[in-house]
């Protein structure tokens, strides 16, 4: 890749902030709530309003120039193909999180590596070969552009120390002032549209509030918008709302509430298969797990479970994903894959263990695991204590830590899909995928089964630890590739499992012996959305948007979380504004309390989940849908 105005390389200014405002006087911003702020900064340097869509190139470049990221050609191309028309706010959000900020240091480190004497220079000829001749290549007149810069070239030489400092401090200038010129026009909105948040009494946070009328006052508006950050009051400032419709659902403790899944009597003489799997949590926050076929022979009672898989962990350490939420949607397959109707889903609980009883007639069934990722997020915290991987002894052997060798049997579970110890070519191509992309072909396999222990043919826990202490070994100690994985599988540095959650699947069928086999690991969407929108639809209450019969606003709840669908039948695209600021112990999957969604013609789909922060305590959903005009 070569380095240049034009290089794929991003700076760190995400940190930021605008000028101090009341809220973040009281509250400071978190570094999600700055993300954002720095995302809609950028994004309304060049679009009047984030409902605008991107409708070209030039503009994605140029936003995302505006959002202290300067990327090649490359770089736009990959998210702006052939077949992109548009792309929205929210995209335009997640390419941020994918194009990751370049910290001066990584940057410097780049151009270093063509520094042949390290006095700091680069000779013209030198850069001019590198950079039409290499990785991206760029033309004459791109060159000539760089090497003409008076501040930063002198005598045939190129100062790649004072071009760094200058473009760090060029791209910080460039976010500030896009940052302040979003206070400015925050202040005259506020201004324009009578919104008191200087002003405004606090609301006392433990009154629970009455619903309110259906089409929203302006005053209404005013409240809603106090308590949220400012990228949330700008989008309630600068909106007009046709007509509303509200919800409002209080929860009790789930603490100590009895069980409401229960096991089949005598499930002891049913017949049992068992299958694990893992929810994967991806840089962009997209959800991918395991899915399955599942075979009955015959019509029979059917009790199925999903739960979080709890591994052995070091004592006095939490496990984050056994609070995580988990479901099952048993869809019927009909004359082929792609048209499967929706059966039932996991809905009763007992504790972490989410159930279903029912009869099933014979045929194929798919099972495809879900999570609302309400508790499945991204981790802001960064670690700052490395894990060692593994050690040299004094004759200079190299071994794995017993720190990572707990962590790779723990893997070694999630992996083996069956439970019976050993790993299969079809499990360790999972893991393959996962971690590398590429799979085992059975000519790599049977190479590995010569050099590594297995067992009928299958690759046992020890031989999966010397495969790994191999890929060590070819690294000459250098554990880069062991953190590719582990990353890939969810671990952070700490060796903690905090962006994956593996999961158990149980089924007993009392007349026949049921069949389960993995077949796929893809994002939770698709068939998924589908399924939970069909079972929202049929078991949710529905509100109907007051002169508007086309829009309906579904919610279904249970005693662990609230999903809304929105359901859209007119002929025309439509803008639902959604606002939870008066929600109490509660957290959604998106991740904001105020937001937007669009959705289709002649269409439905997920609007949010939310959950308890707190099942220990009352939790109290009250949630405000609005038209956008």
């Amino acid at each position: 890749m070569a380095i240049s105005p034009r290089s794929d390389a991003t700076f760190s200014s995400q940190k930021s902030t605008p000028s101090e405002s009341p809220r973040t006087k009281k509250f400071p911003l978190t570094e999600e709530e700055i993300f954002y702020m720095n995302c809609r900064a950028a994004y309304l340097t060049v679009f009047k309003s984030s409902l605008e869509n991107i409708i070209s190139k030039d503009q994605l470049y140029l936003a995302l120039q505006h959002a202290g990221r300067n990327p090649s050609q490359k770089t736009i191309n990959k998210y702006w193909t052939p077949q992109t028309a548009k792309l929205n706010f929210d995209d335009f959000c997640i390419i941020l999180r994918k194009e990751k900020p370049t910290s001066k240091a990584e940057l410097l480190k780049s151009f270093k590596q063509l520094d042949v004497n390290d006095d700091g220079y680069i000779l013209h000829t030198d850069l001019y070969k590198f950079l039409t001749k290499r990785g991206e290549k760029m033309t004459r007149e791109e060159v000539n552009a760089v090497i003409n810069l008076a501040d930063v070239n002198a005598d045939g030489k190129f100062d790649y120390i004072k071009f760094c400092k200058l473009y760090m401090t060029t791209n910080e200038q460039c976010l500030k002032t896009t940052l302040e010129k979003l206070e400015v026009d925050s202040k005259l909105m506020r201004h324009q549209f009578g919104n008191h948040i200087e002003g405004s009494p606090e609301r006392d946070p433990s009154q629970v509030p009455k619903p309110s009328p259906k089409i929203i006052r302006k005053t209404d508006q005013e409240t809603f918008s106090n308590k949220g950050d400012t990228r949330s009051s700008l989008l309630s400032a600068t909106r007009k709302f046709k007509t509303s419709v509200s919800f409002t659902i209080t929860m009790g403790a789930n603490g100590n509430r009895n069980s409401k899944l229960t096991e089949p009597n005598l499930i002891k003489d049913w017949q049992h298969v068992q299958s694990k799997g893992c929810f994967f949590l991806e840089e962009d926050g997209e959800i991918i797990s395991h899915q399955y076929r599942m075979q009955i022979a015959q019509r029979s009672m059917v009790y199925l479970t999903i739960k979080p898989l709890n591994l052995n962990q070091v004592e006095g350490k939490p496990s984050p994903w056994l609070s995580v939420d988990t479901a099952l949607y048993i869809l019927k397959e009909n004359e082929s894959q792609a048209n499967l109707q929706l059966v039932c889903f996991t809905e009763l609980r007992n504790r972490e263990v989410f159930g279903w009883t029912g009869e099933l007639g014979p045929g194929i069934y798919w099972l495809i695991p879900s999570t609302t990722g309400c508790r499945l997020r991204k981790k802001i915290k960064p670690v700052t204590d490395e894990a060692q991987l593994v050690y040299r002894d004094e004759t200079g052997e190299l071994f794995l830590t017993k720190e990572f060798k707990s962590t790779l049997s723990d893997i070694f579970e999630v992996i083996d899909l069956d439970g019976n110890g050993l790993l299969s070519l079809e499990e360790y191509n999972f893991f393959e995928l996962r971690t590398s992309g590429e799979k085992c072909d059975e000519d790599a396999w049977a190479v590995c089964r010569e050099n590594f222990d297995t067992k009928r043919n299958e690759l046992t826990r020890q031989g999966f630890m010397d495969l790994n202490l191999m890929e060590a070994n070819d690294r000459e100690g250098d554990p880069c590739d062991l953190w590719v994985t582990l990353h890939s599988m969810g671990y952070n540095k700490a060796l903690e499992l905090t962006e994956a959650c593996p999961f158990v699947i149980d089924i007993y069928a009392e007349k026949c012996k049921p069949k389960i086999k993995a077949v796929h690991m893809e994002a939770c969407s698709g068939q998924l959305e589908k399924a939970i929108c069909k079972s929202v639809l049929s078991n949710g209450d529905a509100k109907v948007m007051d002169g508007y019969e086309n829009i309906i606003v579904h919610t279904y709840s249970c005693d662990t979380w609230i999903t809304s669908v929105i359901e859209n039948k007119s002929d025309e695209k439509v803008i639902i504004h959604i606002n939870n600021e008066l929600s109490k112990n509660c957290v959604n999957n998106r991740g904001l309390n105020i937001f937007a969604v669009e959705v289709g013609p002649k269409s439905t789909m997920v609007c949010q989940h939310v959950m308890p922060l707190n099942e220990r305590q009352e939790w109290i959903y009250y949630c405000i849908y609005s038209l956008i005009s």
